[in-house]
């Protein structure tokens, strides 16, 4: 079978555009490695320019992960049908609170400035707060009932 020029551009398009539209949705899936690292190989999803947050899936997890600025890990959390843990990475993990487990360390301190969201999806939202000692206290919380949770996909 003798293949003309035409068929050759079609077939090598063909292969550009899968391997195009291939990448294009591995890009689109959260990374399952780089939970810890200051600067991961993933999309940073902050929805503030003043924090860096990235989402991680394995088995069924959904890991967030928030840094700051300069990409100084400050605390994550792990969720699952509206469940959360706290991870113990980052700068103030133990000033990090979810639904079931407050934060791990008690402070006087106050916050210096209104909570910012910095992820939020269909599931959960993630807050930062600066507080006046310097530290910062990041709270995840679900934003649907745990029925609904329960039935998306995470």
């Amino acid at each position: 079978m003798t293949m003309t020029k035409t068929t050759l551009c079609r077939v090598a398009l063909a292969g550009l555009l899968f391997a195009g539209l291939s990448g294009a949705a591995l890009a689109a899936q959260p990374a399952a490695t780089g939970l810890g690292q200051a600067w991961p190989n993933t999309t940073d999803v902050s929805a503030s320019p003043n924090w860096h947050a990235y989402v991680f899936m394995l088995g069924g997890v959904k890991y967030i992960q928030v840094n700051d600025r300069n990409g100084n890990v400050i605390g994550a959390v792990g969720t699952s049908s509206g469940q959360f843990i706290t991870l113990p990475i980052g700068t103030f993990a133990q000033l990090v609170s979810t639904p079931q487990q407050p934060a791990a360390v008690a402070t006087t301190s106050q916050p210096a400035s209104t909570p910012t969201t910095v992820y939020q999806d269909d599931t959960v939202q993630v807050t930062a707060t600066p507080q006046t000692d310097g530290t910062v206290r990041l709270t995840a919380a679900s934003t649907c009932d745990p029925i609904e949770c329960s039935n998306h996909a995470q």
